[in-house]
This record gives structure tokens, sequence and C-alpha cells, in this order.
């Protein structure tokens, strides 16, 4: 294809996706607005109608998506290059969500993605104030968008989203009860996720040692940067362990030749993630954790023809701008647990998944077991009693894609040859995943 054919074509893709809610093989229904939830903190949504070929709309629940970082965006990331209609590329996404569930993106917290804080209070500084956050907008939506008040309401997410989405969904069954948000809250599912922070780094060693990504004196020497961060969690230093926490991935980067800390096994020579002398450790994770959410590519579509078909975003507001002040604001919180509330959830009867990738190394699946064995939650000797089962590869029949094991309301998904973003590395599966928890298969 010839430059002028090329640049004809981008430009029809951009024409379509520019006329909002135009019909066609490459775009569902969609809607999208802000939310003031607090003065001067504004959030933002993006809505996509579910698109079967099989299921009226309302009859397929309503997914809401979670990104991590705290700080990367769920209306970019998570839409363009997980499971939302279009790839990057403005392409159809053969694995897309929308073919089973409508989906609702929320750059959260405040300042992620397109959402923003006019001044420094707006931010958010823990997960409590990011659940009340949420609330706000949960009740502005439901309000505005009745159709979906009676729609299974199922809240995805993945990394440092699903610490975020704990928090959430107890608010929310919360409100629920009070009468305060009129939804059908069907459950929660915690991908990859950042629940207990220590039980991740503490296995970082163990995992990679067997892996064969450390020899002994790297597992001494990782186990040694990962024990100091634990003191500090004991003693309730929360800053000073995630600054620790940043000094242990650089020991691992240091002792296994820059591994991929999302997929140990897509090392890049040329990407590695390695700190640069005098660097601070809130830029040294805005480079590790929040840049991979916000490539070159995937920025300059968000503030080019996507921004430019939104419409509504404000002049002095860039997609991902505020970014590292997410960060900053949520470091003092970003270590602690979350482990309690998964069980008064547990306790709740809401429904609960925990699903995560063979191949993560932030959020390890060792990591994930150790606090699921100590959840107080009177099912658990039941759950531990079950034998997994086994789940095809949707693309390859009698080939293992995943394990799933399930008692009463809480759920366990290993996803084989995936990392931390699974709907990336494994989208089949992650599809087949999102109907089983939907209870659509």
């Amino acid at each position: 294809m010839g430059r002028t054919e090329a640049a004809s074509s981008l430009l029809f893709l951009l024409a379509i996706l520019i006329n909002k809610g135009l019909s066609s093989p490459l775009a569902s229904k969609e809607d999208w607005s802000y939310v003031e939830v607090r003065d001067g903190a504004h959030m933002f949504w993006w809505l996509y109608y579910a698109d079967s070929q099989s299921a009226e709309n309302n009859d397929l629940p309503l997914v809401m998506w979670l990104q991590g970082g705290p700080g990367g965006s769920g209306s970019g990331f998570g839409n363009f290059e997980e499971i939302g209609p279009l790839d990057r590329n403005l392409q159809p996404r053969k694995t897309s969500w929308v073919q089973a569930a409508s989906l609702l993106f929320v750059d959260n917290p405040v300042g992620t993605g397109f959402s923003y804080a006019e001044r420094p209070d707006g931010y958010a500084t823990d997960v409590a104030m990011v659940a009340s956050d949420m609330l706000v907008l949960l009740q502005n939506f439901f309000t505005k968008k009745t159709e979906f008040q009676s729609v299974p309401f199922y809240i995805f997410s993945e990394s440092y989203g699903g610490k975020m989405a704990a928090a959430i969904s107890m608010e929310l069954t919360k409100a629920i009860a009070q009468g305060k948000v009129k939804c059908n809250f069907a459950g929660v599912a915690l991908g990859d996720s950042w629940i207990s922070p220590l039980d991740s780094v503490m296995t970082w060693g163990p995992y990679l040692y067997t892996t064969s990504l450390l020899d002994d004196n790297g597992l001494n020497d990782v186990n040694g940067a990962a024990e100091a961060v634990k003191q500090a969690v004991e003693q309730q230093e929360f800053k000073k362990a995630t600054e620790l926490w940043s000094v242990a991935e650089t020991v691992v980067e240091q002792n296994t030749n820059g591994v991929n800390f999302y997929n140990i096994l897509t090392q890049d020579p040329d990407e590695k993630r390695t700190s640069s002398t005098g660097e601070d450790f809130i830029s040294l994770q805005t480079r590790r954790h929040i840049r991979p959410l916000h490539s070159q590519s995937l920025s300059e579509l968000m503030n080019g023809p996507i921004r430019k078909k939104l419409g509504i975003i404000p002049q002095n507001v860039t997609w991902g701008g505020q970014a590292e002040d997410v960060f900053t604001y949520m470091s003092g919180d970003f270590m602690k647990p979350v482990v309690d509330i998964v069980d008064q959830l547990l306790s709740a009867g809401v429904n609960v998944t925990v699903y995560n990738g063979q191949l993560d190394l932030i959020v390890d699946t060792m990591g994930q077991e150790l606090w699921v064995k100590r959840l107080k939650w009177d099912g658990l000797s039941g759950f531990n009693n079950l034998k997994w089962t086994a789940l095809d590869d949707p693309t390859s029949p009698g080939v293992t894609g995943a394990f799933c094991k399930t008692y009463k309301n809480f759920s366990f998904y290993w996803i084989l040859k995936a990392g931390h973003m699974i709907p990336s590395d494994q989208g089949p599966m992650a599809l087949q995943m999102m109907k089983m928890i939907t209870q659509q298969v």
C-alpha cells in the first residue's frame, strides 16, 4: 500500500470514529461524559453498548473496567489495548468484550486519563477516597442511564485497579442497601490485583528462582530487598515501604538482566526498565508502571482523533497529563493491603473472583494464593478442598488454557501463558472467562 492509500485509509477510519453513534462494524453504540465527583475533581466515563449477534442489550451484563497504576487509563489502555471494540490501530478486535457485555470505562482515580483535578486537593490520597468518588460517579451514571439499573453490573479490574475495585465494591454494596444507588450489582473480578502488596513482593525471589531467572546470589539479593519492604510495612511506615518497593524492583532488574515485570517471557533487551542515577522513586515508578500504559502511539491516538471525537475534553486537559500526580498522591496508600475488604465482600455475599496470569511477576500467582489462604471467610476450607477444573483454550480444543475453582461466592482462575495484562496476552481465554463469571456459559 502506498503512502497516499495508507493516509486515505486512516482518514476513512478516523472519519468513522469521529462520528459519534454511527452504526458500523467498527464501533458499537456509545456514550461518554464527565461527572464532577468533588469540587474541582472531574471523572470521565465512556460507555459502549453491547454489540451481540445473539442477544439484546438488556439481556447482557454491564461491565465496568478499572485500570491500574494508579494513574493508568481505562479509556485508553483497557479500551484500545485490551477489551474495547477497536484496537489502537482502529481495527475491530475479535475478542472485544462488547460481544457479551456493555462496557463502561472510567478514568479513575481523578487525574487519570481524561479525568482531571483543577487543583491539588482534587486528587485522591487513599482507596477510601477513590471509592467515595466512584460512588458519586455511579450514582450519576445509573440515574442518567436508567436502562442499566436492572441489568447485572460487574466490576472487572487489573493490577492496582483491583485494590480500588475491592474498596469500591464494598461501598457500592452499602449504598445499594441504603437505597443511595439503584443498580443490580452482581460481582467483582480482581485481575492480577494489588490486594496484598507484601505477599507479591515476598514471592518475587522464589518465583524468579523457580523459573530460572535468578541464581542463588540473586535470590539472596532479592529476598534481602523484599525483607526491607516487609519491615517497613510491619512498622506501618507505608510511604517508606513504597520507596523500598521501588528499590526492590531495581534489585530484581539488576539480577535478572532486566526481566519484564508484566510478562517474564517477553523481555525486549532494548526496552529494559532500569533506573537512572539520581532518578527519584516517583519518576522511576511512573516510567516503569505508568508509561507502559501510555505508549507514544496510544497517547497520539487519545490526544488526537479520540479527543476530537469526544468533543468534551477541556482545552487545558491532556490525556495522561496528570498520571504522575495521581501516583504521587496515592503513594502513601500504595503498599497497604485490602485483604480485609475482600473478606467483608465475601461475608456480605458478594460474588468475588480472583484471576491471575501465569507469567505475571509484579503480581505473581504465588503471592495471590498466599493472601487467599489467609482469608477469614467461612467458606475457605470448602474452597481449598476442591480440585481445580481445567478449561480448554477457546482457540485450541484439547489444549488447556486455564484452570478454575469455584465454591459458593468465590472463584479463582489461573490463566496460562498470560502475564499481567491477561486480555492482551490471551484475548480468547479472557473473553471466555468473562462469560463464565457473568454466567453466560
